[in-house]
């Protein structure tokens, strides 16, 4: 192997970059593969008639130290800006036809209070649950703050079966447990595993006050991740190809075992490595990893997925004040402005809305038709406003693969970033970064697996010191 060694990165979404910018830094050369003709994985854009909507909502918190810490080395973090206090309000639509909806709030005190007392005012005064449901939840928070996350036997049961053994009515998952709980692990509180949904409360909202301050892009994904990190890729000195499918990795005998020499394209072209991070969904790594990487790789298609469904509503009028509401006992769940983002024009009067459905089981087999009407149906009753407004145009995105199904027994499945062979990692949301899939995991990921090469010192010679290019 060469003093400093070849990575080559397979697969360009945000655990890719993130690995690919990591192996630069430490002193590597980087080629990037990656399938399709764009970057940036599952966080993508495109334009429609004259303005620019992302593939769906992605949204992360304040305690996303690693995506946040991506972003400033692309030098996007300006781009994706976090509350500066959570204030999340959520509405439920008035029976029957034309009164108001309901207002509640979950937000953090003004007050410097430790957590959890930080959410305590807010939960006491949540109108959307009555009082003896609010008090059973408190006490149920603080026995779920005393879970030990390193205990397997979280990944056993559900998170609905602990709520319910903690006396946590339907009512109350509901209107609270599943607000947080469907859009950070893409499942229901029935299904997701205890352990993930453990590790969401812990670090979101039970350890430390400002945890969950909620960011998301105020430009296009694309902008945000897959430009920026491909300039500075460049600017790096690595190599990025697009439209470049890998079909194989390949190995040779190497002392006792098997080394990985290079990953075969599928046009028959070949790309010779000292070491290969594998940075794909997980259905794809199973198919690539070669033997000798895992002993189990072929499991890896039970993780199954869960899939996210997007409508994005264009109105000719701004029809709510507020950047971002969840929806209560209603078929919309999330709600996003994202008229900046699309490219809309500040001076005009329109609106852009984005509509996220995690856990998009039911909707993701609907006709974009149906969904729209379903939606545009119910967004007045959330936004009275939107009652006098006429609905451009709406457009549906759909991610049918957009993370793994974290169901009770999936965290014997997830492994990395090391694999049987020394100079093979991993990367993925997928993998075993302690979080569910999401944006930080990725990257979490991705950095792992770069550290886990410069563990063999000849390929990451020199210490990861990073080498400050202006993009």
């Amino acid at each position: 192997m060469s003093a400093s060694g070849h990575v080559v990165v397979v697969g360009g979404g945000l655990a890719g970059l993130s690995a690919a910018i990591a192996c630069l830094d430490g002193g590597a050369r980087v080629t990037l593969l990656e399938g399709r003709p764009r970057l940036g994985g599952a966080t993508w854009s495109f334009e429609r008639r004259g303005l620019e909507f992302d593939n769906g909502q992605h949204v992360h918190l304040r305690c996303c130290t690693e995506y946040r810490s991506f972003l400033e080395r692309l030098g996007t973090s300006h781009l994706a800006p976090l509350q500066a206090r959570l204030a999340l309000p959520v509405l439920r639509p008035a029976p029957g036809e034309g009164g108001p909806p309901a207002l509640g709030w979950i937000r953090r005190s003004r007050l410097p209070l430790p957590a959890p007392l930080h959410l305590a005012g807010s939960l006491l005064s949540y109108r959307h649950l009555a009082l003896s449901d609010r008090l059973r939840l408190l006490r149920a928070a603080a026995r779920l703050r005393l879970a030990r996350l390193d205990d397997e036997r979280l990944d056993s049961v559900s998170f609905g079966d602990f709520l319910a053994r903690h006396g946590q009515r339907p009512e109350a998952v509901r209107a609270m447990w599943e607000l947080i709980t469907l859009p950070t692990t893409n499942l229901r509180s029935a299904d997701v595993s205890l352990g993930l949904a453990a590790k969401v409360f812990q670090t979101g909202l039970l350890t430390r006050a400002d945890a969950a301050d909620i960011g998301w892009s105020k430009a296009p994904l694309a902008r945000l991740h897959a430009e920026p990190a491909a300039r500075l890729i460049g600017r790096l000195g690595g190599e990025i190809l697009t439209r470049a499918k890998a079909v194989r990795i390949e190995t040779a005998p190497f002392e006792e075992g098997v080394e990985v020499t290079g990953v075969l394209l599928e046009d028959g072209s070949r790309i010779g490595a000292d070491a290969v991070v594998l940075a794909v969904p997980h259905g794809a790594a199973a198919d690539l990893l070669p033997p000798g990487a895992h002993p189990e790789r072929g499991s890896l298609r039970a993780l199954g997925s869960s899939p996210v469904v997007n409508v994005q509503v264009v109105y000719d009028r701004k029809v709510t004040a507020f950047s971002v509401a969840a929806g209560l006992d209603s078929p919309v769940q999330f709600v996003f402005d994202r008229s900046a983002a699309a490219g809309l024009d500040p001076a005009a009067a329109g609106q852009v809305l984005a509509v996220s459905l995690s856990g998009g089981d039911a909707e993701i087999g609907e006709r974009a038709e149906v969904l729209v009407e379903r939606i545009t149906g119910e967004l007045p009753r959330l936004f009275p406003s939107a009652r006098r407004a006429e609905v451009l145009d709406a457009v549906v995105t759909r991610e049918h693969e957009a993370t793994f199904r974290g169901l009770p027994g999936t965290r014997a499945l997830r492994f990395g970033p090391a694999t049987g062979i020394a100079n093979l990692k991993v990367a993925g949301a997928w993998t075993d970064t302690g979080w569910p899939a999401t944006m930080e995991g990725a990257v979490r990921s991705g950095r792992a697996a770069a550290r886990a090469l410069g563990a063999l010192g000849h390929l990451l010679p020199k210490p990861a010191a990073r080498k400050e290019v202006v993009v």
